[in-house]
């Protein structure tokens, strides 16, 4: 079986059939096993109403051996048709559970490797939903294929056979109304799936807002904003009853009209039949038997509709999810991408060109940071110190120009390679709701015991977790909710120290911090840097003062470049803004 990492040079198809077998294709021996004891079973229990026809002419001629054989007869088919479909269903079982698990794996997998412009502009809970409703459908359809479908199909053409073989009249008029019903229902399907995926888009936003509701529930309280999320929530829940009443009310109309055309065509056969036996042309047993073979099926009949209402249905909520999923990415690694090698560490931009939003960022910029310099950038708000940052990362794709780092263009690196020589501190540390232990270890999950309490220390955080109930084994809460914002980002810095990469980045990275704690933080941030190039951002100037080269940035550019001695008795714009501090923070 391919793995989702195998598949990432693959295609993988956005259309909900071809994705249905697609991953259905691993598991072809489950899908064959349960295909077939489904056609069997159909076949022999659609045929068991020939058993009237038998014992009933069996009793007419007297020959009450063979009634009675054929009576006891019938219980041993019906048990091995029984046998047969729960062979089915534990074939079927595999195929819906191993299925399932692939698409999950696939899906995730894909999703990861969209750009970071991707997720910003998406509700995480929308893409949530939109995997669950592709594997959901996927978990519907495997049942509709073999025990409506399948069952259905196989069923349509015992009795079209059985019929043929005893009145063609009747046998022409079901062929007749089973071609109707078809191209009926199928024309409807269509316009049914529209409004399955309206519904399903609907469900999505819904969905999406609500998580974004409860991720932000602090925001909402404190900004006594429930009032207005609860109607906002309202609006789309409105459109999720729209939707979804249209969806419902249309299958109606579906089965409505399947009815009046079933009931006509019955009509006109049952007469066709009575006919046929008061002229002697078919005995009473084959009366029963064609009756007993349509009474078997009439539900079939019936449900036509709702079993297409039901694939139109799944099958919108599948393009739906796969639709937005599955969008080609942005950002993608060169066909013969090899692996950064960042032994120095030694970071050059030469001639870089990037436009976001219709606006200009950098414009030919350039800039040389030696191996193991400690680069701090400064600047206003939008001089593009964060969009620095994202481009080193390579969340975005240059407009012009290339980044280097040991001599190698970072656009024809595997972007897992760049991302590794990178540890990057945020101002908003990024927490798992998982254990402390497993947030430090997301730096290094190979690291011992020792090592995790060692970076612990060495970011001060190892005291403060001793003192929790379960000390590492403390669960931090969904964003990092239940430790206060200098113990998240302690914890931020012990996960970067563990990761030991040859390239640092610091963005803020001691804002959250007391200036008490903020002493002893930066004497352990100067033994991580110790050996290794950095990139810190920061307001606080004064946390930039031990760095070896400060960069003022404005508009995109370099406008004054120097150590913090330097550009403080310079009068320009750093001296300035040194000046205007208020308690260590630049003023906006």
């Amino acid at each position: 079986m391919q793995t989702p990492k195998e598949n990432t040079m693959t295609q993988i198809p956005n259309t909900p059939f071809r994705f249905f077998w697609y991953v259905s294709k691993p598991f072809k021996w489950w899908v064959f096993a349960a295909v077939t004891a489904v056609i069997i079973a159909s076949v022999l229990s659609q045929s068991t109403a020939y058993f009237f026809k038998l014992i009933i002419d069996a009793v007419e001629m007297g020959d009450k051996e063979a009634a009675l054989r054929y009576v006891l007869l019938y219980p041993a088919v019906m048990l091995l048709v029984q046998l047969l479909y729960r062979i089915s269903g534990v074939s079927g079982g595999k195929w819906v559970a191993k299925t399932k698990k692939y698409g999950y794996d696939l899906l995730l997998s894909h999703t990861l490797k969209h750009s970071h412009s991707y997720f910003t502009d998406r509700f995480s809970g929308s893409l949530m939903s939109k995997i669950n409703n592709v594997n959901g459908a996927i978990e519907q359809l495997i049942p509709d294929l073999l025990w409506s479908i399948i069952n259905s199909i196989v069923y349509l053409l015992v009795t079209i056979l059985f019929m043929l073989a005893v009145d063609i009249k009747a046998a022409l008029i079901f062929s007749v109304l089973i071609i109707i019903l078809v191209i009926f229902n199928q024309t409807l399907a269509a316009r049914k799936a529209a409004y399955a995926k309206a519904a399903a888009e609907s469900s999505s936003t819904i969905r999406g807002r609500i998580v974004d509701i409860l991720t932000n529930v602090q925001a909402v309280r404190q900004y006594v904003r429930t009032k207005h999320e609860e109607e906002e929530v309202f609006k789309l829940s409105l459109d999720v009853e729209k939707t979804s009443s249209n969806s419902w009310l249309y299958t109606e109309k579906m089965l409505f009209w399947n009815g009046l055309i079933l009931f006509a065509f019955s009509s006109v056969m049952f007469w066709s039949l009575v006919s046929s036996w008061q002229s002697d042309m078919i005995s009473t047993g084959e009366l029963v038997f064609i009756l007993a073979l349509y009474s078997q099926i009439i539900g079939v009949l019936l449900f036509i509709g709702r079993a297409f209402n039901s694939a139109g249905r799944t099958i919108g909520e599948m393009r739906e999810g796969l639709e937005e999923l599955l969008l080609p990415y942005e950002i993608a690694d060169a066909p013969e991408a090899a692996e950064l090698r960042a032994e120095q560490a030694d970071i050059k931009w030469q001639g870089v060109s990037f436009t976001y939003g219709g606006q200009s960022v950098f414009s030919d910029f350039s800039l040389h940071i030696p191996a193991g310099q400690r680069l701090g950038l400064v600047g206003q708000s939008g001089a593009g110190k964060t969009t620095f940052v994202s481009l080193l990362l390579r969340q975005h794709e240059l407009g012009a120009g290339s980044i280097l780092i040991d001599g190698q263009d970072i656009a024809k690196v595997t972007q897992d390679s760049l991302r590794r020589a990178i540890a990057v501190v945020p101002q908003e540390p990024a927490l798992f709701h998982r254990s402390i232990r497993e947030n430090i270890l997301y730096g290094n999950p190979y690291a011992t015991e020792e090592e995790m309490i060692e970076v612990a220390k060495k970011a001060q955080a190892h005291e403060f977790i001793m003192a929790l109930p379960e000390g590492y084994d403390t669960l931090v809460g969904e964003r990092g909710v239940k430790l206060s914002g200098g113990q998240k980002q302690r914890v931020a810095i012990a996960r970067a120290m563990l990761k030991d990469a040859p390239i640092l980045v610091l963005d803020e990275a001691t804002s959250a911090l007391d200036s008490e704690s903020e002493v002893a933080i930066q004497k352990a941030l100067e033994a991580l840097m110790e050996g290794r190039t950095v990139i810190a951002i920061a307001h606080r100037l004064s946390t930039l003062r031990k760095m070896d080269r400060i960069i003022v940035m404005e508009n995109g550019q370099i406008i004054e470049d120097g150590d913090h001695r330097s550009l403080a008795a310079a009068s320009g714009v750093y001296q300035r803004l040194w000046e205007h501090q208020a308690g260590g923070f630049l003023q906006e």
